[in-house]
């Protein structure tokens, strides 16, 4: 270990370089909330404009929603277990981590797929409605961001496969480790204002 390194600070952290860029990911990830406040903004307000075609209770199947939650909530745990690893030095264990919740990502990723599938059969399309064009967009646009959060995983296993764990590897994943929480947390804001409170009415 070279003598410039801090030891008292976690690994990701060992360079100004590297604290810069976690910063800079944070501002980047504030911009990432005014873009989802603006889309569920504007679903509050279109969420009921059906045009006669299909409301939350012909499309919306609780079971298939409640296991897509477990998927994502049970993906953000693993990738905090990768973290954890990783900030042991276990290289293994983070990229095992990594793989897990890369899994369950795509699982979930794919019963996205099916649901909109399964929308488009029952005639509901983007054109049918405004509530579900809103709809599309803002699950799309989640959807778009977790399909991105898996091949830039992807690419630091790849990195840290080649490279070990170093200060550089090491912020790279714990940069996806932020991203992958914060998708979690809107797919918590998702459940809840779409699916659930659309499901009472």
């Amino acid at each position: 270990m070279s003598a410039n390194v801090n030891t008292s600070l976690p690994l990701e952290y060992q360079t100004e370089q590297d604290r810069m860029n976690i910063l800079g990911f944070w501002v980047f990830l504030g911009a990432e909330i005014i873009l989802f406040a603006t889309l569920f903004s504007v679903y509050g307000v279109l969420n009921q404009r059906f045009a006669g075609g299909p409301t939350q209770q012909d499309l919306f199947e609780i079971k298939d929603v409640i296991i897509q939650t477990l998927l994502l909530l049970t993906s953000s745990f693993t990738m905090g277990l990768a973290i954890f690893e990783m900030r042991r030095h276990n290289l293994k264990g983070l990229i095992a981590w990594f793989i897990i919740t890369l899994a369950l990502g795509a699982g979930f990723l794919f019963m996205e797929v099916t649901e909109f599938t399964h929308y488009v059969h029952e005639g509901a399309t983007m054109q049918t409605s405004a509530f579900l064009s809103i709809l599309f967009v803002l699950l799309g646009t989640h959807g778009a961001h977790v399909t991105v959060g898996i091949g830039w995983a992807t690419i630091v296993i790849i990195q840290l496969l080649k490279r070990g764990l170093t200060p550089v590897t090491a912020r790279k994943a714990f940069i996806i480790g932020l991203y992958w929480h914060f998708l979690d947390v809107v797919w918590i804001f998702i459940f809840t204002f779409v699916y659930l409170k659309g499901l009472v009415g």
